[in-house]
């Protein structure tokens, strides 16, 4: 069985196209949308074979509530979307710059509002302390990579948005409902690592 490291890397490498929260909804998908760019960070902790996620504040504007990877748009001071990735994730969660060895990155996932997103996947080289922002994070905690990575754990559930019904992936986790952009840019993870 090749190390945890070996398996990230060999799943980066396989082929795989795009996503966006219109895969499963593609009636409702606009003619145009804005293509604002943002990267998130999949932290994989690599001696518990988990990955790192966030609830978010109940008192943000977008998404209360919400299971997330740490992350958001790139700003002007981004050299990269790596760089975006990692900057949120020391602003939300308390994620040293120099304990992230980033492997590669997903292909984009395009959010029903409007952010053209890049998952930035990387392993920590060394324990940390969350610090949650408490503005914007409420929680961080892990999920075991061996759950997340098993497709039959995805499930495809619905709601009405904005009167339609809209349709997402969700892979709940005990008291955590990971659902929407999150689950499925999981979902595309776990399909190249099985």
């Amino acid at each position: 069985m090749p190390d945890l490291r070996t398996r990230i890397v060999d799943a980066l490498s396989n082929s795989g196209s795009a996503s966006s929260d219109f895969d499963l909804n593609k009636s409702i998908m606009p003619a145009k949308l804005t293509q604002t760019p943002a990267a998130v960070l999949l932290a994989i902790h690599p001696v518990l074979e988990s990955v790192i996620l966030t609830k978010r504040s109940a008192r943000l504007k977008h998404h209360p509530g919400q299971i997330a990877f740490p992350g958001g748009k790139q700003d002007p001071t981004d050299a990269t979307l790596t760089d975006a990735a990692l900057r949120e994730a020391h602003e939300e969660i308390g994620l040293p710059y120099g304990i992230v060895d980033v492997l590669g990155a997903l292909p984009t996932h395009q959010t029903v509002t409007g952010y053209q997103m890049t998952p930035i996947v990387g392993v920590l080289t060394a324990d940390y302390d969350p610090v949650p922002e408490e503005g914007e994070v409420s929680e961080v905690f892990e999920i075991p990579l061996s759950h997340l990575a098993n497709p039959a754990n995805y499930r495809i559930e619905g709601r009405y948005w904005r009167g339609q019904r809209r349709e997402y992936y969700a892979v709940p986790y005990g008291p955590y409902y990971v659902w929407g952009a999150t689950a499925r840019i999981l979902r595309g993870f776990a399909d190249r690592l099985s």
